[in-house]
């Protein structure tokens, strides 16, 4: 469900890494052709210029952005030219740092990532940051966070689409019953949203649905201002519609007084090459204006031109 706009016929990798060399060379930067290349080309692509970059100029790509871009469009290209694993471990970590810290982002890598994608990222942790993902998410966490967040890092959840209608009906229950006693807490809830596949999770809720006549978040929003209760009911949209919650998000980060480019670069760079067209297609029913309008609207210079070109809109 990726919208990247990758040119058919797709220049070598020596070549990518010349043309971004001569874009850095010189007086300013040609920021349009560092757009032109990074963000027309896929994961894969992106890894071996890199490669090819650091061999042929005895520099990583990553150390050259960084010395001749600024501000919120440096913080785009630099996510996105980072491998995805390598991407969120450096998400998870600044999530877990004092000024930058989020559970939320925490939440949203852990349950919107495939378990291999997850793995890979606690992979990445440990060689970049020498510690494991888990214990910097349980050293900065405190009470119900630190007992849903550390099991959702560490979660390997199966992948298939085998489901155990018996086990849903009777699991369907246990949740309805925590619920309405409020233990919103309690280490059944935990354990079935942090262990369970997300097929065997949407066959339990739709139980619920049906047998209960509510959504679960629907029951999950007794208390409004619970923060617990907010991260709970995100953690399920991000296990069974996560582009639902991330058409939230981006409307947040949009209609904000004052942009939040932070979450709004998050959500276009981890998700270009995932599930952007479900997105956008989420976002244009939710809000009757198209995502690139959006954009547009409340950005501007390369910053939007970059934003543009990895959501697909056309060749921005």
């Amino acid at each position: 469900m990726a919208t990247l706009n990758v040119p058919a016929h797709v220049p070598a990798p020596s070549e990518d890494a010349e043309q971004l060399h001569k874009a850095f060379a010189g007086w300013g930067t040609n920021e349009q052709l560092i757009i032109d290349i990074l963000a027309h080309r896929n994961a894969a692509q992106r890894n071996v210029i890199r490669k090819v970059y650091g061999e042929a100029y005895g520099e990583d790509l990553l150390t050259s952005l960084d010395k001749e871009l600024s501000s919120d469009f440096e913080r785009a290209v630099m996510l996105f030219t980072l491998e995805p694993a390598e991407r969120d471990a450096y998400l998870a970590n600044e999530a877990t740092k004092k000024f930058t810290s989020s559970n939320w982002v925490l939440m949203e890598i852990a349950c919107t990532r495939s378990s291999h994608e997850l793995f890979n990222v606690r992979k990445a942790y440990h060689a970049r940051y020498k510690k494991s993902l888990e214990e910097d998410v349980a050293h900065h966490t405190t009470g119900d966070y630190r007992k849903l967040l550390v099991p959702l890092v560490s979660a390997f959840r199966y992948e298939g689409d085998d489901i155990n209608q018996t086990l849903a009906k009777s699991e369907a229950k246990i949740l309805r019953d925590k619920i309405s006693d409020k233990c919103y807490n309690d280490e059944e809830v935990i354990r079935i949203l942090t262990t369970r596949s997300k097929a065997q999770l949407n066959a339990t809720l739709n139980h619920y649905n049906t047998s209960f006549g509510n959504a679960i978040n629907k029951d999950l929003k007794a208390d409004p201002n619970d923060e617990f209760l907010k991260m709970l009911r995100a953690t399920i949209k991000c296990l069974t519609v996560p582009e639902k919650y991330f058409e939230k998000l981006l409307r947040q980060a949009i209609n904000k007084l004052g942009t939040d480019e932070w979450a709004l670069t998050r959500v276009i760079t981890t998700r270009a090459e995932v599930d952007m067209v479900r997105i956008k297609e989420e976002y244009h029913r939710r809000n009757s204006v198209t995502l690139e309008k959006a954009i547009a609207g409340d950005t501007s210079g390369d910053y939007e031109r970059m934003l543009l070109a990895l959501i697909g809109a056309g060749d921005a």
